[in-house]
């Protein structure tokens, strides 16, 4: 049931997400995942953390916070679907949501607290579904998408900013 979702079961931007998500077991990806970025984001200093690559670009405490929300938000979605909620979901301004959550504010090991408590809820949701629920479709961002296809939009999701940290922030 954790397959890669098939291409009928997503639309647009998501594609790029779901692409950079390995053949595997979802559940192993996603706790894979947690203990890659919580071993980058707890090795920077606090000073580290609010680096920014260039300006009017998030500081590494901002990426972190935004990987936390939008987890939050598609699994929101996954849950209503999986559920088998027909109610259209509104997308959200991922800038928006930054600007305000004061995330350079917070220390890095607070929001890494919240990053790990969101990662430990998607996966006891994701455990729980079952193999019917996990293939339902609903609309996200006016898109058609399965919940198995946003559960793989959060892994890749995650694993596109980690390479853009690695990448811009820390030259890695």
């Amino acid at each position: 049931m954790f397959n890669r979702p098939s291409q009928d079961e997503y639309g647009g931007h998501f594609g790029t997400y779901i692409n950079l998500v390995q053949e595997g077991n979802l559940l192993d990806l996603l706790a894979e995942n947690r203990t890659t970025t919580t071993a980058l984001f707890s090795s920077l200093s606090e000073e580290q953390a609010l680096h920014r690559y260039a300006p009017g670009k998030w500081s590494l405490k901002e990426v972190l916070g935004h990987i936390t929300d939008t987890e939050r938000i598609m699994s929101y979605r996954l849950l209503r679907i999986a559920r088998g909620d027909k109610t259209p979901l509104p997308g959200f301004d991922e800038n928006e949501f930054v600007a305000g959550a004061s995330f350079d504010d917070n220390s890095i090991s607070e929001l890494l607290e919240q990053y790990e408590a969101v990662r430990a809820s998607t996966i006891a949701l994701l455990k729980g579904l079952t193999p019917e629920a996990y293939l339902r479709r609903g609309i996200a961002s006016n898109t058609e998408i399965s919940a198995r296809a946003l559960a793989h939009v959060i892994t890749g999701h995650e694993m596109h900013h980690i390479n853009i940290v690695r990448e811009r922030y820390l030259n890695q």
